[in-house]
């Protein structure tokens, strides 16, 4: 279980404590936040990798799949966003998924799923960058940019995440179609509360979002 977090010391408690009655090993990936999210995590029974400046998201991910590669020991990795929009259920079935149907890569959908309390101007950004991920990956994803999915260590060795913002997760669906890995989307919910509203993604963020992934198409052809 990987968990990037950054100045979350409101949730990551309640969120590592959940995750631990579900999974053995949870790493938290403190991503150069300026409160106590790090002690807070370690005191709840994370494991504890922290950077010293804040990287962003992809990076942070990137440092916790490096950690389990080097640590060995586990069929697959999950990772959980830090500010409790998902739920620890969520996460024990798509494992099952994985394992049942022999998958390396599940992503949760909110859209086959539910998503609660969703203001309408961030279901707008989410329909485009579903629109954006199927074109830039031939994947026929109904979500995309969702913090909860489950890697295989096969999956964990054939990505490599650059971008180290959020858009990663466009990258890491890219390196999935790549490799052919064997991949499905599981129905999952979504909590939007007021504090989960408030650290999600600007419209300035999506923005850059799609900037860097024409980037990194533009690298591609190049």
């Amino acid at each position: 279980m990987v968990v990037p977090a950054y100045n979350e010391a409101s949730t990551i408690v309640g969120v590592v404590q959940a995750l631990l009655a579900h999974f053995d090993r949870v790493v938290c990936v403190d991503d150069g936040s300026t409160d106590d999210t790090a002690s807070l995590a370690r005191s709840a029974g994370a494991t504890v990798v922290r950077h010293v400046l804040n990287r962003g998201q992809g990076a942070a991910l990137q440092t916790g799949f490096d950690l389990v590669l080097r640590a060995g020991g586990a069929r697959y990795v999950v990772t959980f966003d830090a500010d409790g929009q998902h739920l620890p259920l969520d996460a024990v079935r798509m494992v099952e998924h994985a394992r049942t149907h022999d998958l390396d890569v599940v992503l949760a959908s909110r859209f086959l799923g539910e998503c609660r309390s969703i203001p309408a101007s961030r279901l707008a950004l989410l329909r485009a960058a579903v629109w954006f991920s199927r074109r830039s990956t031939g994947l026929p994803l109904t979500d995309t940019h969702n913090g909860l999915r489950v890697l295989s260590l096969t999956a964990l060795r054939a990505i490599r995440l650059e971008f180290p913002g959020m858009a990663y997760a466009s990258e890491l669906e890219a390196c999935v179609a790549r490799s052919g890995l064997p991949w499905a989307e599981v129905a999952t919910t979504v909590l939007y509360t007021d504090y989960s509203r408030a650290k999600g993604q600007s419209n300035a963020n999506a923005v850059n979002i799609v900037f860097d992934l024409v980037l990194q198409r533009l690298r591609v052809a190049l």
